[in-house]
C-alpha cells in the first residue's frame, strides 16, 4: 500500500478525522476491502420452504457446519414509544422453527432495550454471515416469557456469564476499571454463595416473526432476496429485487 493511502497522509495536509483528509482516505481504504470473496453457498429461491422458520434453521445449521464465526450472534433493533431507534448486538437464546419464534435476553428494568420494549413491543433481529454472503432479518412482536423460562436461561449460563449478570448496573455510568473490578468481585462472591439466584430484572423475551427476509449475495451481484409475510396461519413468499 502506498504511503499516501494511509490514514492521515494526504497531499492537502489533512489529518486523521478531518473531512478533507483522513476521512476521505479512510473511506477509500474501506471501499477497497474485499467483499463477497467466496466461495458462497448456492441458494435457489424456487426450492425455499413455505415458511421462514425451516429456512432459517437450514442456513444456521450450514453456518455452524462451516464454522462461520459466531453465527448465533445477531443485531436487535428496537424503537422507543416516540419512534427513536436503537440497535445492539446480542446472542440468540432460543429457537422455535415451526412457530418462527426467536428468544433473546435482557434486563427489563435497566438499559435502553428493556425500556423500548416496554413502550413499543416490536423489534427486528438481523443476522449477517459475511463468509456465506447471507443476511436474515426477522421482524415482529415481542413478549416477555414466564419466570421459569427466564430462570432456565440465566442458570444455564457459565459461571463467568452469571457473574457478569450481577456486576454493576446495566447502562449506568461507570467511573472506571477499578469500580468495575470491585463490583465484579462482589458479584463473583454472590454467585458462589447463591448459585441458583437470578438477577431481579433478567428477562427472556420472544420475538414472534410476522415478516422475514433472506438475502443471498452473489459475486456477480445477482443477489437473491426472498421475503415472507405471515398471513393468518400461513405465509406468503415473494422474490424481491435485491
Amino acid at each position: 500500500m502506498r504511503e499516501s493511502d494511509g490514514v492521515g497522509n494526504s497531499d492537502d495536509g489533512g489529518t486523521a478525522g478531518s473531512p478533507a483528509g483522513g476521512d476521505e482516505l479512510l473511506l477509500a481504504r474501506a471501499r477497497k476491502a474485499p467483499v463477497l470473496a467466496g466461495p458462497l453457498p448456492d441458494f435457489d429461491p424456487r426450492t425455499a420452504p413455505d415458511a421462514p422458520g425451516p429456512l432459517f434453521a437450514s442456513w444456521l445449521s450450514r453456518a455452524l457446519d462451516d464454522e462461520v464465526p459466531e453465527p448465533h450472534v445477531m443485531t436487535l433493533s428496537t424503537a422507543s414509544a416516540d419512534g427513536a431507534p436503537s440497535a445492539r448486538v446480542l446472542m440468540l437464546r432460543g429457537i422455535d422453527s415451526a412457530g418462527c419464534r426467536y428468544d433473546f435476553a435482557s434486563d427489563a428494568g435497566s438499559g435502553r432495550k428493556g425500556r423500548d420494549l416496554a413502550g413499543n413491543p416490536r423489534a427486528a433481529l438481523t443476522w449477517y454471515w459475511p463468509a456465506h454472503g447471507r443476511q436474515i432479518r426477522m421482524t415482529g412482536t415481542v413478549a416477555a416469557l414466564d419466570e421459569q423460562a427466564t430462570r432456565a436461561d440465566f442458570l444455564g449460563r457459565g459461571e463467568r456469564a452469571r457473574t457478569a449478570g450481577f456486576t454493576g448496573r446495566m447502562s449506568e455510568p461507570l467511573a472506571g476499571p477499578e469500580e468495575y473490578e470491585r463490583e465484579r468481585r462482589k458479584a463473583a462472591a454472590l454467585v458462589a454463595a447463591e448459585p441458583d439466584r437470578v438477577p431481579e430484572g433478567h428477562t427472556l423475551y420472544r420475538l414472534r416473526a410476522t415478516g422475514a427476509e433472506f438475502f443471498q449475495a452473489d459475486p456477480r451481484h445477482f443477489h437473491l432476496r426472498v421475503r415472507y409475510l405471515r398471513e393468518g396461519d400461513g405465509w406468503t413468499r415473494t422474490l424481491l429485487w435485491p
